[in-house]
């Protein structure tokens, strides 16, 4: 099958537009149009992922972490992330990573694994995305009813209309252009030295504000207007399915130490870096995968009685001021299983695709 289907079904659950600004999700090497019958899925694509995946004939790694971040000015192997790209290409392998658009999904996202590991329910989102979105508004010809339906296809294909679970989303009305044509305007855009007239339809949908551009730009290759009407109009909802982090609530209240062994057990971690045990029992659990320290606040503003996530500071723990328990699980062991949710999210939907789990550990802290 084509690479772009595969990518289509990931980014169904998790859009590109849903990244965070500083990321880089999305395909590293290769091309959309090349053939994949065997994908390698990873927590990180590192040197001895692409070994692995050139020793089973993998066509295409999957990775959480995109491996550039930030632009390459060179490549001469001078560092692993150089040599990766560098290994991947000479052997015809595509790279595609799905991070922050996986961290920020509720349903099927990273954090809804964890919670789904440690029995968590009632989750729903810690922080939810505001501020993040605009309305699209395109004006078309009412009297071509296929330009309206080329044009509102068009948007869907790009990623606007995406509101929680649902998507293609938008709203249509009717109503009356007006405008008065330049003396070097085409003659066939109306009549010059008055005011015309026409029946337009309006379609509105929303963006993501960091892919309001591209989107924009998309729409002019289709639309027929010599110069298309649209606006860009910033709003504050606040998207519930969508945002950093979860929160949830264990079947019922377990004594802190037990908890904290159990969490130890199923989130299979060798270390768990915790603050003080203020409670004598926890229930209200908030988790974020990864690095998750910048939502501590929101984790307390919630009355949470446990934070689990990995990376804090050694100051970062003294806010805490035991109202909360502080669990650090380490970066890792907090996303590993990454690797099961992108198996779950492809298996039914490509059984004919042969996903195979890496057999390396990318962990690079090691613990004695």
């Amino acid at each position: 099958m084509k690479l772009k289907e595969i990518t289509t079904i990931l980014e169904n659950v998790a859009p590109l537009s849903y990244q965070e600004s500083y990321d880089n999700s999305g395909l590293i090497t290769g091309n959309h149009q090349i053939d994949v019958s065997k994908v390698l899925l990873c927590l990180d694509c590192i040197e001895s992922v692409v070994d692995e995946a050139i020793e089973k004939g993998c066509e295409l790694i999957i990775a959480h972490h995109p491996i550039v971040f930030s632009g390459l000015k060179k490549l001469n192997g001078k560092n692993y992330i150089e040599r990766v790209i560098i290994k991947a290409i000479k052997n015809d392998i595509a790279i595609y990573a799905c991070h922050t658009n996986l961290d920020n999904v509720l349903k099927n996202g990273v954090n809804q694994k964890i919670a789904e590991k440690i029995g968590l329910e009632n989750t729903q989102i810690l922080s939810p995305m505001a501020n993040k979105m605009s309305k699209l508004v395109v004006y078309c010809p009412s009297d071509k009813p296929e330009i309206v339906e080329k044009v509102r296809e068009n948007l869907f294909e790009n990623g606007a209309g995406h509101i929680s679970e649902y998507s293609n989303c938008s709203f249509n009305s009717e109503g009356k252009g007006s405008y008065l044509p330049g003396e070097t305007t085409n003659p066939a855009y109306g009549e010059k030295g008055k005011t015309n007239f026409m029946d337009e339809t309006k379609i509105e949908v929303v963006v993501m504000n960091q892919e309001a551009n591209r989107i924009v730009a998309e729409v002019n290759k289709v639309h027929p207007y010599e110069e298309v009407a649209y606006e860009l109009i910033p709003i504050s909802n606040v998207n519930k399915q969508l945002g950093a982090g979860i929160i949830g609530e264990l079947k019922e209240a377990i004594a802190t130490r037990e908890f904290l062994a159990y969490l130890k057990k199923e989130m299979k971690t060798d270390c768990i870096r915790y603050t003080n045990i203020h409670k004598e029992k926890v229930r209200k659990i908030a988790v974020c995968g990864g690095s998750g320290s910048f939502l501590l606040n929101n984790a307390k503003r919630q009355q949470a009685d446990v934070f689990i996530t990995g990376d804090f500071k050694y100051h970062q723990f003294f806010d805490a001021e035991n109202e909360i328990l502080i669990a650090d699980i380490g970066h890792y062991e907090s996303e590993q299983f990454t690797i099961e949710l992108f198996e779950e999210i492809l298996k039914d939907k490509v059984p004919e695709l042969e996903l195979i789990k890496t057999e390396v550990n990318t962990n690079p802290v090691n613990y004695y």
